[in-house]
């Protein structure tokens, strides 16, 4: 059906192709994921395109091959398209907008509307005055106008689903300091829970008085007079009171329930979200355990903001309005209450900062034992290889008798505390019936005994909160610590602190202009005043001695290190001011020693690209070397990997994570001592396959194997962090002492063979 100019339900504007055959409609997956026509993937999908072209107007690229669909989807939800545009650095919501909503919502930018048969339009503008919206068909020229649309038409072809899309929010705003008052800001959003919370709490309050002032007159009046109809009246009352008071308890509850529930689930993802951003430096410098230990300190911060926190200051409701009841009833009893209350305070307050220093030593001395459980679990291996379980176990109980140590001072001064507060607290009790007696002795109007047993009953309401708040306070200091710890990673400098950044496309050039940089702690510098320039399509191989700066040169590339002097460069471009997810999503790393994920082999080798096929990870596996081995496993590419993928060799690992490096098809592919691990016919099975993996893409191979390297266009030859020479293999072997030396002494075997004379046995082969 026609709408305005020409407009069909299907894409934005008169005579275009279907959804379908614009790559829409049946789409799967994986063609969901595809790159550019040309690319061997087919069309981007229309919804794609349409939120390319709304991220292009905020200056940033969105990568359709990063797009990921929810399972079951046959095409790509709302959902779905604003996950992919957060994990590419923007801001973006899911929502279902009504036609209102659509003069308003488009001020900041274009909103994606999604239609019912698969395509997507962008809304540009709307014009309240015409009562109509301006859409654009994100496959139109650009030279095209926008389409003006009307609530009746619109409402045809569009069911409300809509995604929000802005650039990244400012860091003070995304990424705000983790502190306490940031996470009572958190819990404050809660804002409509809240209202009802302490509605409920004030309703509960208000029904906590009406018991003791029935039983009150049940003790003056009833008991007085024998009175059945005034009993039979005050116990309907009271029924119907004690009914209210568990219903309104059972919501409150609830309510506290809820907001627990979604602040701790905002929580977990912030912690994660900035804990994952950390630099690698960071990791690098701290032991698992440790990390662990600190971020999970926030279990106690959240249980204390949502649970005694949260109970304490609502029960502060109730002591408001008791408190004055309480004067009320007898001003002599009340002010006992708070004077008993008041002492533990004190008690409890003088306590404190004593209590501060011990527990920080054992927050101090739980973190080096989980730092010692931690380093025990990841380096098992090692553990059992060399029988080092007497040495662990030596240094588990020592740290384990520390805290132990820690834990007992901190338990004895707690209980100076406990021990000075318990008489005042029996006292509180005591004293309010002893002097409430002594009262209802000494009075002549005969009402005192009824309003003795309502002051009791309600004292125990208000002594509660006083006494609960004082406990807080004790509580306070331990959940600060806790804090403390958790800040101590979460507040830490981001690696991607801007979101923002250039995100070109590459090609590959590298360049290296006078950079040096010197790693934290050290005076020498791992790279001295580095340049060198390679074109795109190069294969670069880096050689050098140990601590040369190979693998340095490397990390800088990926920008794991960004505290250097000088540029580097790709494509022309500073790599500072390149987003950095986008630099390394650019780029395929492997490593000599990689981590496979628990998951099946073609999960792992998919990992970087989740939206592609099967047949995509046989593509990388084959060009990788590891096709073969795969095949021979029980259940070929749905093989399980275990942590520590046990059930592969060395090789094997080796071969799937180039695979998974592969996979994403990146311009820039390095290799840090890839091919170390490899059995020789793994090794000579990757290098065979070198030249076809090079093919369109920059390698930079780091390599003690220098026969791995005699293919390369360029070898770089490092020593103590300077550049010594570049070039290719045979002219290194006549210009370069440093090479030449170091071809020789891997190369000395075959200078040996036709002598007829074995090398000498090693040392300690001959009993020497």
């Amino acid at each position: 059906m026609d709408i305005s100019d020409g407009y069909t339900p299907g894409p934005l504007g008169k005579g275009r192709a279907s959804v379908a055959e614009a790559g829409g409609g049946g789409t799967s997956g994986a063609g969901m994921s595809a790159a550019n026509e040309g690319e061997g993937r087919g069309p981007i999908h229309p919804r794609l395109l349409a939120m390319m072209m709304a991220a292009r107007y905020f200056g940033l690229d969105l990568d359709p091959n990063e797009f990921r669909n929810g399972p079951g989807e046959t095409q790509p939800s709302a959902a779905a398209l604003s996950a992919w545009a957060q994990s590419s650095g923007m801001w973006s919501r899911a929502l279902r907008l009504r036609w209102r909503h659509l003069f308003t919502v488009g001020g900041n930018g274009p909103v994606i509307l999604l239609f019912k048969d698969g395509s997507a339009g962008l809304l540009i503008g709307a014009n309240p005055e015409q009562k109509v919206v301006l859409i654009r068909d994100p496959r139109a020229p650009e030279a095209d106008p926008p389409v003006p649309v009307d609530e009746m038409r619109l409402n045809e072809v569009w069911g409300g689903d809509s995604v929000l899309l802005r650039a990244e929010r400012s860091q003070a705003e995304a990424d705000p300091p983790f502190t306490m008052r940031w996470l009572i800001g958190m819990v404050m959003k809660e804002k409509k829970h809240l209202v009802d919370l302490l509605i409920a709490s004030f309703a509960i309050s208000v029904l906590t008085i009406l018991p003791p002032l029935l039983v009150m007159q049940v003790v003056d009046r009833v008991l007085a007079h024998h009175s059945y109809s005034t009993l039979l009246l005050i116990s309907l009352i009271l029924a119907v009171s004690v009914l209210y008071e568990t219903l309104l308890g059972y919501a409150r509850r609830l309510i506290i329930l809820v907001v627990g529930v979604r602040t701790d689930a905002k929580l977990s993802l912030h912690v994660f979200n900035r804990l994952i951003r950390l630099p690698l430096d960071y990791f690098e410098r701290h032991p698992a355990g440790e990390t662990m230990y600190k971020v999970g300190q926030m279990n106690k911060v959240r249980e204390f903001m949502t649970g005694k926190l949260m109970t304490t200051l609502l029960d502060m409701i109730t002591l408001l309005v008791l408190l004055p009841l309480l004067f009320w009833l007898n001003a002599t009893l009340a002010w006992i209450v708070l004077v008993c209350a008041t002492l533990i305070m004190l008690i409890i307050l003088a306590y404190l900062r004593p209590m501060r220093t011990i527990f920080a030593k054992v927050v101090g001395a739980e973190t080096l034992k989980n730092a010692a459980l931690g380093e025990t679990i990841f380096g098992i291996k090692t553990v059992k290889s060399l029988a080092l379980e007497p040495q662990r176990k030596a240094l588990w109980d020592e740290r384990t008798a520390e805290v132990g140590k820690w834990r007992m001072e901190m338990g004895r001064m707690s209980n100076w505390p406990q021990t000075l507060v318990t008489p005042i607290e029996r006292f509180m009790w005591m004293g309010v019936i002893l002097v409430g007696a002594l009262l209802a002795l000494t009075d002549t109007t005969g009402y005192m005994v009824g309003s003795l047993f309502a002051f009791m009953m309600l004292a125990q309401r208000v002594s509660q909160p006083l006494v609960g708040l004082a406990r807080l306070i004790e509580d306070w200091e331990e959940v600060g610590a806790s804090m403390g710890q958790a800040a101590d990673v979460l507040n830490r400098p981001l690696e991607d602190a801007a979101n923002g950044g250039l995100r070109p496309k590459f090609a590959g050039a590298v360049t290296f202009e006078d950079v040096t940089f010197t790693y934290s702690g050290t005076k020498l510098p791992a790279l001295d005043r580095l340049s060198f320039s390679i074109p795109p399509g190069t294969m670069l191989g880096l050689v050098g001695r140990s601590g040369s700066g190979k693998s340095t040169a490397t990390r800088l590339l990926q920008g794991i290190n960004r505290e250097y002097s000088g540029f580097i460069k790709i494509d022309g471009a500073d790599m500072r001011e390149i987003n950095l997810r986008h630099l390394r999503s650019s780029f395929g790393v492997v490593l000599q020693e990689n981590f496979l994920f628990r998951g099946s082999i073609r999960d792992n080798i998919l990992a970087g690209r989740p939206g592609l096929t099967l047949e995509d990870a046989i593509r990388a596996a084959r060009l990788a070397g590891a096709e073969e081995f795969i095949e021979r496993m029980p259940n070929g590419y749905e093989t399980y990997i275990e942590e520590g993928s046990p059930n592969l060799s060395g090789g094997q690992r080796q071969r799937l994570a180039i695979a998974r490096a592969l996979i994403t098809d990146p311009r820039i592919l390095i290799l840090d001592e890839a091919t170390s691990a490899l059995d020789p016919e793994s090794e000579a099975l990757v290098n065979a396959n070198l030249l076809r993996i090079a093919r369109g893409r920059t390698m930079v191979i780091v390599s003690h194997r220098l026969s791995s390297l005699v293919n390369c266009d360029q070898i770089m030859v490092l020593d103590r962090g300077k550049l010594v020479d570049i070039g290719p293999h045979s002219a290194l072997l006549e210009r370069c002492a440093i090479y030449r030396t170091l071809w020789n002494q891997q190369n000395r075997h075959m200078q040996n063979e036709g002598t007829g004379h074995a090398a000498p046995a090693p040392t300690l082969l001959q009993g020497n």
